[in-house]
């Protein structure tokens, strides 16, 4: 089947309408705000939106041998285990790499020295307006570990086409972890 050119679309045009917005809750990490709008179809409703008070970043580190590491822990809000790779937040006034380079040195203990931003995502854009970078990582060396009081991780070093597999499996389902590992694969011709 061959490629189609996009449909033309006006993609400034919005066509929900916010009559009002209300703080429901927030934390050190998320906002939850209430709108009562007029949706597409001229009707009102009610949308609900979390805004993060953070960017999402992942890492995706590759070494010279075509392994790559994830990380292992216990994800409270799904109640299981997760596999993914070395991720986090990063305060939206910061620059994202040096965001993303703490992160990988904090879960990991790796270091790199060629860091390529490969994409930005958005998580769930349909109740979040989270925005998150991914990057892959090379030319890694081996430094300590330095986990937050919330994570009680575990490393697993594998090749990156395992960890491939693991996504085709629906073993990793972090969608960050999914779509940063299928593109850093693509890139590096796995």
């Amino acid at each position: 089947m061959a490629a189609t050119s996009a449909p033309e679309v006006d993609e400034n045009h919005n066509p929900w309408q916010r009559l009002s917005s209300e703080l429901k809750y927030q934390n050190p990490w998320i906002r939850v705000r209430e709108d009562q709008i007029i949706n597409p179809a001229g009707n009102p409703g009610v949308y609900g939106v979390v805004s993060m008070k953070n960017k999402a970043l992942g890492i995706v580190p590759v070494d010279e041998e075509g392994n790559t590491w994830l990380v292992g822990q216990y994800r409270y809000a799904l109640s299981e285990y997760s596999w993914e790779i070395p991720m986090g937040g990063g305060p939206i006034e910061l620059d994202i790499l040096e965001s993303a380079q703490r992160e990988l040195r904090e879960e990991t203990g790796l270091l790199a020295t060629h860091w390529t931003n490969m994409m930005r995502l958005h998580t769930s854009n349909s109740v979040t307006d989270e925005e998150g970078f991914v990057f892959l990582a090379q030319g890694l060396t081996q430094g300590e570990v330095e986990p937050e009081e919330t994570e009680d991780l575990r490393l697993w070093k594998l090749p990156l086409a395992q960890a491939v597999e693991l996504v085709m499996e629906s073993r990793i389902t972090d969608a960050i972890s999914v779509a940063g590992l299928l593109k850093a694969a693509r890139l590096l011709g796995i």
